[in-house]
């Protein structure tokens, strides 16, 4: 089978398929990564332990801080306590909740994204019109604006006739 093919039925498992945990797998979200396919996850009782990506997911599917996955415990483990062995999207979180099967203690509030697109529509709405009447300008709008920090940060001056006037007054050359 040839890698393309590979990574098609992989992915294809993985969005398509909606699983149930078995008696000895259990739902942990991931905190993040620790490099070498390891990620550090946190249960929900809150015990932190180490997980390992099978070879079959591995630069076919990717994970971040915050996603939930479904982990199979490895009985020798010391570091590393268990492997992945699906990982859960916003579909299969919500299949999960509708069978109950998900843990309380992950029940988080949805965010923006999350929401359905009529209540989203709604609230972009409402906040249009408290702009409006607030009367803001877009400063404030940029304020939320991605700063890069990597980035020098350089002061730009209004106006070239300002600073020309403060040169001559620095250099003592006012006139008038």
């Amino acid at each position: 089978m040839s890698q393309a093919t590979k990574r098609k039925h992989v992915v294809q498992e993985v969005l398509g398929d909606f699983v149930t945990p078995t008696e000895n797998q259990q739902i942990v979200k991931v905190v993040g990564s620790r490099g070498n396919n390891l990620h550090e996850t946190i249960t929900p009782q809150g015990q932190t332990f180490l997980v390992s990506m099978p070879t079959k997911f591995r630069k076919n599917i990717w994970i971040k801080r915050g996603d939930y996955v479904i982990v199979d415990p490895i009985e020798e483990g010391e570091k590393v306590k268990a492997e992945i062995s699906f990982i859960l999207y916003k579909d299969h979180i919500q299949h999960l909740q509708k069978q109950q099967l998900w843990p309380e203690e992950f029940m988080e509030e949805p965010s923006p994204q999350d929401k359905p697109d009529k209540q989203q529509h709604k609230d972009e709405e409402a906040e249009e019109n408290d702009e409006e009447q607030d009367g803001s300008d877009t400063e404030d709008d940029e304020a939320d604006l991605f700063v890069n920090t990597n980035r020098c940060n350089y002061q730009y001056s209004e106006s070239e006739e300002n600073d020309s006037e403060e040169e001559d007054e620095v250099e003592g050359r006012t006139e008038k």
